[in-house]
């Protein structure tokens, strides 16, 4: 499945490729001549055995200017998760684009004394003197920040569903020349291979944002929301109503589940910064159904083993439902949903071992 954009929404829609696989897809700006790197990357989404695929992602090259990658990975979760998390894949890519343009002109209207002729001081005054990657990384920080916050309210007026209990997680990587920006928002997680002399190392870039991480559990209580754990699974801390056991979710932050916004649930992601180097090989984005059951380490493995670039995330997912079989024969799969990134193609003659 691939996709298309239309300008009239500034979505992106399902169509008819040979990119990409269920709900996970792989999009070419048709505006963008460079496609150099077309090859050097790979989807895949698999259904678990909980019922429909309720994830979704997208790795969208000749993302802004260049050879630029927008990579997303959304797992949705209640009745309508999986309509959120389509919804997220098909909007947050643009809306990112259009809110870093605004941003952008905002910035050189500021720069040229705009302003100042209205004698008004902004706190973008001190921009001027950063470095070009300090005014970049704010620039992108602002963006997401805006456009995350717009989507949630675009979700909520979304008629003809009701998104009280429903929602979806979100874990974004940007690459723009040698800058990578990362936004998290939920327990999905984006990990970078970088290569040392005894193999390849997993670094983990995000971190899970779960109710059982003492700040996010203090910002909670603080809005009256309950965090605890079920008896049954003393080992998972949910997010509950002040007097009511419902509804039970497993993260702190997401986009959708209104019920929770008042206590605590935000959809302000976690945004950080790295400056890529030659070691630096790529990236992993994985639903949680991929880390329940897989390391950093084993994923950053199995993808440099791959026997290349385009069935690389594959590798992940398969190798992730085989370990639910073993580990937890139980349980039910849980959805697993992989975008992989690579900086430079393998070497295919070197298939290191990896270090921890």
């Amino acid at each position: 499945m691939g996709i298309c954009i239309s300008k009239a929404s500034s979505e992106i829609h399902n169509a008819d490729s040979e990119h990409g696989h269920e709900n996970a897809v792989i999009f070419f700006d048709p505006q963008n001549d460079s496609t150099q790197h077309q090859s050097l990357s790979s989807v895949y989404s698999r259904e678990g055995s909980k019922g429909l695929n309720q994830d979704s992602a997208i790795l969208y090259q000749g993302f802004g200017v260049g050879d630029g990658a927008f990579c997303g990975v959304f797992d949705g979760h209640g009745k309508n998760g999986h309509v959120v998390s389509e919804i997220v894949r098909n909007r947050l890519p643009l809306l990112l684009l259009s809110q870093k343009d605004a941003i952008s002109k905002l910035n050189t209207a500021l720069s040229e004394g705009v302003y100042e002729k209205l004698g008004e001081k902004t706190s973008c005054d001190d921009e001027l003197v950063r470095s070009d990657f300090d005014q970049e990384s704010r620039k992108w920080k602002e963006a997401i920040a805006s456009s995350f916050k717009v989507m949630d309210k675009e979700i909520k007026l979304r008629e003809n569903f009701d998104f009280s209990c429903s929602g979806t997680t979100a874990v974004v990587a940007i690459r723009e020349g040698e800058d990578l920006i990362m936004a998290n928002l939920g327990d999905s997680r984006a990990i970078l291979g970088t290569s040392t002399e005894n193999g390849i190392k997993a670094v983990q870039l995000t971190t899970d944002l779960k109710p059982g991480l003492p700040s996010e559990a203090d910002r909670i209580r603080s809005c009256n929301g309950r965090v605890l754990a079920l008896k049954n699974e003393p080992h998972i801390q949910r997010v509950w109503l002040p007097h009511e056991d419902a509804p039970g979710l497993a993260m702190s932050r997401a986009f959708g589940d209104f019920l929770l916004k008042d206590y605590g649930i935000i959809a302000v992601p976690d945004v950080s910064y790295r400056r890529l180097t030659p070691k630096d090989q790529f990236i992993v984005l994985a639903t949680d159904g991929v880390w329940d059951v897989l390391s950093n380490d084993e994923v950053a493995s199995i993808v440099w083993k791959a026997k290349s670039e385009e069935v690389a995330a594959r590798a992940v997912v398969e190798a992730a439902a085989a370990a639910w079989r073993t580990k937890f024969p139980a349980s039910k799969i849980d959805d697993c949903t992989v975008v992989c990134l690579f900086f430079q193609r393998k070497q295919q003659s070197v298939v290191p071992g990896v270090t921890t």
